[in-house]
């Protein structure tokens, strides 16, 4: 009797054990730390960014910033590059991902978005001697790429139809050198990146041609977290409706949101 009192205790301690990492979840982890790590690029202005001080700041830190104050807890952020954003939230070296990231299908296999907090709008840009308002116009010129961005994909798959060539650069400061030493007439990037090439070079004159494609940019969170995701959701639903993330994006952008991820004030 004794014996089968104790196996029963030990099959129980067994079970309860088992459960525990069932149990928990990250959303819990990170109360429980008291600090939130995201996954930022601060090398990709204006989202991220160092000032003077060797500081973060940019509309993607400042958003990080805004969740951890909302949540009241401490930020951490994890400096990343492109290609190292997800990596870092499925390894566990960050809780979450914000940083410039498109929602894209491809990638909704492999992690779970947030509801949209912004966007990145995808142009051609270049000289005003260069007279282009379409991909159809393109034809006969050569446009320059950051290379395994979103633009280099989309142009890559269009080229050949139409008629034009994709000159590639490893990285986005190149990029902006490209466009403004005058080696690359048209460069296709964001819209940030084009007014950071007659940033660079005034005389330039470097400006927006035509819009290729509006992506909706979110934040990323490893799959299995719902309680996570559904506390992301509200918040973003929450700060675009008291128009803080809006406040965000026109500091950097110096326009508005669309009115589409602008749903009304709840008083």
């Amino acid at each position: 009797m004794k014996q089968g009192v104790v196996a029963a205790i030990a099959m129980l301690a067994g079970l309860v054990a088992n459960a525990g990492p069932v149990l928990a979840d990250q959303l819990d982890d990170i109360m429980r730390a008291g600090t939130i790590r995201i996954s930022t690029d601060v090398a990709i202005p204006p989202a991220g960014m160092l000032n003077g001080q060797m500081q973060p700041i940019g509309s993607d830190v400042e958003t990080a910033q805004l969740l951890a104050k909302d949540w009241s807890l401490k930020l951490e952020i994890v400096p990343t590059t492109g290609s190292t954003r997800i990596p870092n939230a499925l390894s566990g070296r960050a809780d979450i991902i914000i940083s410039t990231l498109s929602v894209t299908p491809e990638r909704a296999k492999i992690i779970d978005f947030s509801r949209a907090y912004t966007i990145l709008q995808s142009v051609v840009g270049g000289s005003p001697t260069v007279q282009v308002d379409s991909i159809a116009g393109l034809k006969g010129m050569s446009v320059a790429v950051t290379r395994g961005t979103t633009q280099d994909t989309k142009l890559t798959g269009l080229a050949g139809a139409n008629g034009f060539t994709v000159q590639r650069y490893d990285d986005d400061a190149t990029l902006v050198t490209a466009g403004a030493t005058g080696q690359s007439k048209l460069i296709s990037t964001s819209v940030a990146l084009v007014d950071a090439v007659k940033q660079k070079n005034p005389a330039s004159e470097f400006a927006p041609k035509f819009v290729i494609d509006n992506f909706d940019i979110a934040i990323g969170v490893k799959k299995g977290e719902p309680r996570l995701l559904a506390k992301l959701n509200e918040w973003v639903l929450a700060n675009l409706q008291n128009g803080k993330l809006n406040t965000i994006y026109k500091t950097y952008y110096k326009v508005d949101l669309p009115n589409s991820m602008r749903p009304p004030e709840v008083h």
